[in-house]
């Protein structure tokens, strides 16, 4: 059951990025206004103007479904924090000072693109020691799954309370023997959602990083109508956020503990989730893709280096 929670939370997710069951999206008669050149879903809650003047033009043009008026509105590369009086707690701690260190590092380095993978990549880092340490967990389970059978198994037709209590006991002293915190494998989730879900605000609410380009992909563009426009370097794109999403979740298989059941429905939730980017892939603008690709490249290469570890460490 958990592991279906995780599907349908991720699905949210996408839902969100590709422009779905979001109300915060400029609207004609109900339907979601997207920019013709890229595809994009255009946001009613920009934090910049945009330089593009066709973009510019279609944002007049339905300015009175914007939160702040584009006069008001600061040029992308002299955002602040402060900027923009959204009365809202999670913007002001997360979405706006995210998107000022894309820009200022986009700014630095010359492209919006590089920022926008480079600071992914620095917030895989900082969530690294967490990483490590739900890793640890999954391999403490797996050892220690043998005894948790046997405790299932000696209270599986007990159903009293003071089986039931007796039993959590000796679950409880077999997660102490092996050093086991239940509310650990919730804390990387925890703390990594609230990350992802302001990274993705962030993206979506800055025109600058749409206008701009990286590798000839325009980061605004969804694949879709890169493709229909015959730029078949986004063909790869999207066989790049299939098989990154594939081993990234293919390899969390690995961390089941030896739990049957739990394997099945990670069975079910990377076929499930492969099929449903396979068909995302091709409406997500360019720039979220990329955060995707490498931020799921991260993990699968991560993983590989923790599991290398341990195992030189058993030699």
């Amino acid at each position: 059951m958990r592991i279906k929670k995780i599907a349908i939370l991720l699905v949210a997710v996408l839902f969100i990025t590709t422009g779905c069951g979001n109300s915060n999206y400029l609207k004609e008669e109900k339907k979601i206004i997207t920019y013709e050149q890229t595809g994009q879903s255009l946001q009613n809650n920009i934090l910049c103007k945009p330089k593009e003047q066709e973009l510019y033009e279609l944002y007049e043009k339905y300015g009175d479904q914007l939160k702040t008026s584009l006069e008001e509105l600061p040029s992308c590369e002299e955002f602040k924090p402060n900027d923009i009086k959204y009365h809202s707690l999670w913007e002001s701690i997360f979405v706006k000072p995210l998107a000022w260190v894309i820009l200022k590092l986009g700014i630095l380095i010359k492209n919006y693109g590089l920022s926008v993978m480079l600071i992914g990549l620095a917030i895989r880092l900082i969530l690294f020691p967490f990483s490590k340490k739900s890793m640890d967990q999954a391999e403490n389970m797996k050892k220690a799954q043998p005894e948790i059978q046997k405790i299932e198994k000696k209270y599986a037709n007990r159903t009293d309370s003071d089986s039931m209590m007796m039993k959590s006991q000796e679950t409880m002293l077999v997660y102490k023997k092996y050093k086991i915190n239940p509310v650990s494998g919730c804390l990387l989730a925890f703390i990594q959602l609230p990350l992802f879900f302001a990274f993705l605000q962030a993206i979506n609410r800055v025109p600058a990083i749409f206008e701009d380009s990286l590798l000839g992909m325009k980061l605004g563009m969804t694949p879709w109508v890169g493709i229909s426009q015959g730029k078949y370097i986004y063909i790869i794109l999207i066989i790049l956020i299939i098989l990154t999403t594939y081993l990234s979740f293919k390899n969390s298989m690995h961390q089941s503990g030896g739990n049957s059941e739990m394997e099945r429905q990670m069975q079910f939730t990377l076929k499930f989730m492969i099929v449903f980017i396979s068909i995302a892939s091709f409406s997500l603008p360019t720039a979220i893709a990329l955060y995707w690709i490498v931020t799921n490249g991260f993990v699968v290469i991560q993983n590989f280096i923790l599991k290398k570890m341990r195992s030189d460490n058993k030699k």
